[in-house]
């Protein structure tokens, strides 16, 4: 069997390292196609190495533009791709606009898709996010749920008999890091004269949190008004949106920081007070790492991080004092992601519907 991934974005190479892993263990013939949505070598090369992912097969350089460009350079590079390689399985991760442009490439070259992450809901159709997800669980033809609620939402979609259970893949590679980290002090606690369980890590990227200078603002004063360090992982998107609407990333108790490695991350997470975070990723992370986590929106699609306490929104920037200064939450030793072992399951789903 082969399987073709397509992947653009942090996230989607933190959950190819344990499928990558998975399909070599089967003996399954596994090609990488990298679009390049993610370009900044923090963003994307970084992840390869780091996760032992071998360097990618094909690399399409696309980069940045509108959701449209960008979606439709994609999908006039990948059809040339598709076509020379006519794998068995094009699998498909998360929710980025490299997932919906492979799901489309290879729909209408009659491949079959499967959808790693399916079944997420936001139920805020301003987000291109959900789009990416809700048209690609669509096309799809097998729809790989990392939880009971994802396949809940799949079901109430009349998707229920292409739906397979398997986990969530970011809980195996999670916790493969945490432990590799182990007690290893992270690095920010040298670099920015930290101490260890004193500070908040924080990331902001989304278009709603800053395309609207004053949100954007407001989001920044409330980080730079708390107590104690705030150290901001900057993301290009953010940077350059700072820059455009006269806005420092640098006041009060906040610092800002080029973004971290993956297992950097972890750590630093690890050593903190909290997160901060408009990213889908970090608020389960910070869940499995039992950190408590403020997300700046007004919905989350990892609903089980809030049921569970360990989550609270702030859709607002004057929210998020309030939020951030809350009691620690109550243990928990609920697994609503899986036990690490998800990427097995994904190859098994694979072989099993391959025909």
């Amino acid at each position: 069997m082969r399987v073709m991934s397509v992947v653009g974005a942090r996230p989607q190479f933190v959950k190819l390292g344990p499928v990558a892993k998975a399909a070599a263990r089967a003996g399954v013939e596994h090609t990488i196609v990298h679009t390049g949505q993610h370009y900044d070598p923090i963003l994307s090369d970084v992840f390869f190495a780091d996760l032992g992912i071998a360097a990618p097969d094909v690399h399409l350089g696309v980069g940045s533009g509108s959701h449209g460009a960008q979606t439709g350079a994609m999908l006039a590079s990948l059809d040339a791709v598709m076509t020379d390689d006519r794998p068995d399985w094009v699998l498909v991760y998360g929710d980025t606009n490299s997932t919906l442009a492979a799901a489309v490439s290879a729909v209408k070259l009659h491949l079959p898709v499967a959808h790693l992450e399916a079944g997420l809901r936001s139920f805020n159709r301003r987000m291109p996010e959900e789009h990416n997800r809700v048209l690609t669980d669509h096309a799809a033809d097998l729809l790989l749920a990392p939880t009971e609620v994802a396949r809940g939402h799949l079901a109430a979609e009349g998707l229920a008999d292409r739906t397979v259970l398997v986990g969530d893949v970011m809980t195996d590679v999670l916790f493969e890091i945490r432990d590799r980290v182990g007690t290893t002090p992270s690095v920010l606690l040298d670099e920015l004269s930290l101490e260890a369980g004193a500070f908040h890590v924080a990331t902001i990227h989304r278009a709603e949190n800053t395309d609207d200078p004053a949100r954007l603002a407001g989001i920044l004063a409330a980080l730079a008004a708390q107590p104690h360090p705030v150290v901001l992982l900057a993301h290009p998107r953010l940077v350059a949106k700072a820059a455009e609407h006269g806005l420092s990333l640098d006041q009060g108790s906040l610092v800002s920081h080029t973004p971290l490695a993956y297992p950097d991350l972890i750590a630093a997470t690890l050593a903190s007070r909290g997160v901060i975070t408009d990213s889908g990723g970090l608020q389960k992370e910070a869940f499995l790492l039992r950190v408590p986590c403020t997300t700046v929106r007004t919905e989350t699609e990892w609903v089980e991080t809030v049921e569970l306490g360990w989550n609270v929104l702030a859709s607002e920037p004057d929210e998020i004092e309030a939020a951030v200064a809350r009691s620690q939450p109550a243990p928990t030793d609920a697994a609503p992601y899986g036990d690490g072992h998800a990427a097995g399951r994904v190859i098994e789903a694979l072989l099993e519907h391959h025909r």
